[in-house]
């Protein structure tokens, strides 16, 4: 839907730039990936620490007067994330070089080293394989017993296994809203995308 208003904990979040939502301790990964190639995996990653930095990201970052603490703060993080979701070998190399799930797991670190209290995944499921669906699955989990996790996905079995509650959304229009097991029985999910209702009718 376009029209909407979403809160958490807090003032609207909506309408907010990447920035004031991590000051909201929101985080997200996008689709899209929106890596940047012309920086390492490492210093991709510690741009998502920027919540964490008082002297800013960029003279961080960079290395400007009064930030070496700063870096090394930020850089030590980065470390412990990518080492967290078994990444770390890959520091010193650029995106570009390196395959679809690997970039994938680089972006989640991204948005997790902020320590978000709410992360956002978009599609986080796809171009994985199977083996590698099952392993994000786990991860999920986990992660949600330290943080909300809100995701958008139509892989039906991850969505069925990681979420406590889901709303589907046909054409833009929410359908059903619930637990698992109440989704999965819920005669309009079945129809739009399961194809079992009409068929049992019919």
């Amino acid at each position: 839907p376009a029209p909407g208003a979403s809160t958490c904990v807090g003032p609207p979040a909506h309408g907010c730039v990447p920035h004031e939502l991590a000051g909201l301790g929101i985080a997200r990964t996008l689709q899209g990936l929106g890596l940047f190639d012309h920086l390492t995996v490492l210093q991709n990653v510690v741009v998502g620490a920027d919540r964490h930095a008082r002297s800013g990201f960029l003279r961080a970052l960079f290395g400007s007067p009064g930030s070496s603490r700063d870096e090394r703060a930020l850089r030590d993080r980065a470390m412990s994330t990518l080492s967290d979701l078994g990444v770390a070998e890959y520091a010193g190399r650029y995106p570009g070089s390196l395959p679809y799930p690997v970039r994938k797991r680089v972006a989640l670190a991204r948005a997790l080293v902020s320590e978000p209290d709410l992360l956002l995944l978009d599609e986080p499921a796809s171009g994985l394989s199977s083996d590698e669906i099952d392993e994000l699955g786990q991860l999920i989990r986990s992660l949600s017993e330290s943080m909300g996790v809100l995701l958008v996905e139509h892989h039906m079995d991850l969505v069925m296994k990681v979420c406590d509650e889901i709303t589907v959304l046909d054409f833009g229009k929410v359908i059903a809203h619930g637990t698992p097991d109440e989704v999965r029985s819920d005669p309009a999910v079945l129809d739009a995308y399961l194809g079992e209702s009409s068929e049992e009718t019919s």
